[in-house]
């Protein structure tokens, strides 16, 4: 049985003021019941929460810090959809794997 694993798929994303960006993350489980989680931290700052969303084997979603966060999830990979984005969106995010019985 292979540990449970979650990394990003890009490591920097550049963006201008006000457009659209996605963050993505590709995890690996047995499980069939996983949520994912969304964080920022600024520097120096301990990270904030974004939003969860399940996946497989549940559905729910969790509510969003702000509207402009929305989060989409797969089998395979979880992303964070970022609308509007202003210049206090410059930050480190993290993708979190939580996983139900196996």
């Amino acid at each position: 049985m292979t540990a449970d694993q979650i990394r990003p798929n890009k490591e920097t994303s550049v963006v201008k003021e006000d457009e659209t960006v996605t963050l993505s993350c590709t995890y690996d489980t047995s499980s069939r019941y996983v949520r994912l989680y969304w964080y920022r931290q600024y520097p120096n700052k301990e990270p904030q929460y974004l939003m969860w969303k399940e996946a497989r084997g549940w559905s729910d979603t969790g509510t969003p810090a702000e509207p402009r966060f929305q989060s989409t999830t797969s089998e395979t990979s979880t992303e964070l959809t970022i609308t509007g984005v202003t210049l206090s969106d410059s930050a480190l995010y993290y993708c979190a794997l939580r996983v139900g019985a196996q």
